[in-house]
């Protein structure tokens, strides 16, 4: 997953205003995004007067530049060290045409500086700005301030806001999800519609697990390539006697999902995890799975496509590894505290402590011997954000909540993996998840990207999104 963002940058500008203004506030605006760690394609200083967009014109060059590197923008930055002409901006995004996030932002005026000379009336401008943008039909974000130096605290923490708004609108439209097995007949729960996801470019590519079972079967155990991975299974997560021929099981599993992965550019995926796998190979595949979380290819429990797809999305916002989990327990009587719990696949760096052992629900049912596999342990504590994405086929959109909340140090002694929650106001979220029809998956990341999740998907793809707070 590649991270790194870049910006096509737009300096707004209007003749009559101080030319010194733009002149250092291209610079400044450039060097801002240099040290937060951006890319920046924007005019040079030959091109328009100070590499700024005022015209007609200076709008058909700046959109031109912006197409020929349509490939490195990941969003625009429009800004303005003085008022600026909001008929160019409009003209320079609509003729770009590149359908990404754009973010507004203006600088602010000082007290002491209010003269002919230094005024910059980029807060009056920005009005101007957003007023032609609706005109123009063009989405578009704002800073949390209406002003904001480029230089303050304020400012750099909106910049990484739009970056993780830009990589969740960038990755989702144009997302392969992988299914990998048939949902198991008893989990309604996980239905969901691919021409609905596809009508927002998310498209999901489908295996049989009886595909991925033969070309597992058809590995040599001493092959090169199967021991290199059992070396990268072994040294994943400490083992608690799992036996030599699970991990080799696990290995192979692992080689063959790795190479239909790589093969079908597959961002995300859900797989069938019980219980054909236990009966058929011997092993549960939690391991596996959490391995490619880890790695930042999210994996999904019960071919839950729409779980790994929230999974994905906070992935893309953090560059942290998402695990989906159950909504599972309340917690004694606290009503803002309730049990998060699965088997588990949750990647390693989600726990506190970890280890690999066996699938305590599945050993009774399918036989101890074949349901070794699991990571095992508790959440680590601290804060987090939730998200859960669902198609609602009679309504025909796509439907998600979001929000944050802790996971807490409380004491609970449990199986599998799991952590103590705590949510402010949960329970009206909860009336809201069971009055909505959600699933009882929830994808959560160990950051804080719930306004980043919200505003990409409520904004910009257009989703039906509630923003718990």
């Amino acid at each position: 997953m590649d991270l790194k963002t870049s910006f096509g940058v737009l300096v707004g500008n209007r003749g009559f205003f101080p030319s010194h203004l733009i002149e250092s506030g291209r610079k400044e605006i450039l060097q801002t995004l240099e040290d937060g760690g951006f890319g920046a394609v924007v005019l040079d200083t030959e091109a328009t007067p100070y590499g700024s967009v005022e015209s007609l014109d200076d709008a058909k060059k700046c959109a031109a530049l912006f197409q020929e590197h349509a490939d490195d923008i990941d969003g625009i930055l429009v800004t303005l060290p003085n008022f600026g002409d909001e008929r160019a901006v409009a003209e320079t995004i609509r003729r770009a045409g590149l359908d990404v996030p754009v973010l507004v932002h203006a600088f602010p005026d000082e007290v002491g500086k209010m003269s002919l000379a230094d005024r910059r009336d980029g807060f009056c401008g920005k009005m101007s700005v957003c007023n032609n943008l609706v005109q123009y039909g063009a989405k578009y974000s704002l800073t949390t301030r209406h002003t904001e130096a480029v230089d303050s605290d304020q400012f750099a923490t909106d910049l990484q806001w739009f970056g993780a708004v830009c990589r969740i609108v960038g990755g989702l439209k144009q997302a392969r999800i992988g299914a990998i097995g048939a949902r198991v007949a008893p989990f309604k729960t996980v239905r969901f519609s691919e021409k609905i996801l596809e009508a927002s470019g998310i498209s999901v590519d489908v295996v049989d697990l009886s595909e991925i079972l033969g070309q597992v079967d058809r590995l040599d155990d001493e092959a090169e390539e199967v021991q290199d991975q059992l070396a990268e299974v072994r040294a994943y997560v400490p083992l608690d006697q799992v036996p030599e021929h699970a991990l080799i099981k696990m290995a192979k599993l692992s080689l063959v999902i790795d190479q239909w992965l790589a093969e079908n550019e597959i961002d995300a995926f859900a797989f069938q995890c019980w219980d054909a796998i236990e009966k058929y190979l011997g092993i549960v595949p939690c391991a596996v799975m959490s391995m490619l979380s880890q790695k930042l290819i999210p994996a999904a429990c019960e071919v839950d496509v729409t779980g790994a797809i929230g999974m994905y999305a906070m992935a893309l916002a953090s560059g942290q590894p998402s695990a989906l989990l159950d909504w599972n327990n309340n917690y004694g009587d606290d009503p803002n505290k309730c049990v998060l719990f699965h088997c588990s696949n949750l990647p390693k760096d989600v726990f506190g402590e970890v280890c690999m052992g066996r699938h305590a629900i599945l050993a009774d049912a399918v036989g101890p011997e074949n349901a070794w596999g699991i990571c095992a342990g508790r959440i680590k504590p601290g804060s987090f954000t939730y998200t859960r994405v669902s198609t609602d086929d009679l309504a025909g959109v796509v439907r998600v909540y979001t929000g944050e909340g802790r996971i807490t140090d409380d004491p609970l002694e449990t199986f599998g993996g799991y952590g103590v929650a705590e949510v402010p106001n949960l329970q009206v979220l909860l009336i809201y998840i069971c009055s909505n029809g959600f699933e009882h998956h929830v994808a959560i990341n160990q950051s804080r990207v719930a306004d980043a999740v919200y505003e990409a998907m409520d904004n910009y793809l257009e989703w039906d999104v509630y923003y718990h707070q």
